[in-house]
């Protein structure tokens, strides 16, 4: 049975609104020690319409010396986010990460309602697992010829 989205992405994730001050999303990253904050539709909250990074914090804010108590999360965050099916096959999402040269992928369902994020460690954790199971393998295939050759 192939892997899905759904089943390497984690279904806890940090939102914040558009009108949400930079400082106080800055916060809310520290707060749950995550380096991104999937931005949802102020009147659909489930509803992904951008992501604010920490690189995004720094580059368009502390970089410039500007007051993150002044600038929103609309006003740095990156729009038309991309958006990947829960159901899509987990080698096909690894694939939208490269193409798109993401580090992180928001997850949603069939009626664009956020379920998740899948991260670069996520993908790095399932490959880590499936590399391991190779190796397991080629390493019983060894032991079975020695066996045969006996």
């Amino acid at each position: 049975m192939p892997m899905r989205l759904q089943d390497l992405s984690s279904s806890i994730v940090a939102v914040v609104e558009p009108e949400t001050s930079a400082l106080v999303a800055a916060q809310l990253m520290r707060q749950h020690q995550v380096g991104a904050l999937v931005v949802v539709d102020s009147t659909r909250k489930n509803h992904p319409v951008g992501m604010l990074t920490d690189r995004d914090l720094v580059l368009a804010l502390m970089a410039e010396g500007l007051d993150p108590a002044v600038f929103t999360v609309g006003d740095i965050m990156s729009v038309d986010p991309v958006l990947a099916d829960s159901q899509l096959d987990a080698i096909d999402a690894i694939e939208m990460m490269r193409l798109n040269r993401l580090r992180r992928l928001i997850v949603i369902d069939q009626s664009g309602r956020l379920t998740g994020i899948a991260t670069m460690e996520d993908v790095l954790e399932l490959l880590a697992r499936e590399l391991t199971a190779l190796a397991v393998g080629l390493r019983g295939a060894r032991d079975r010829e020695f066996e045969q050759r006996k």
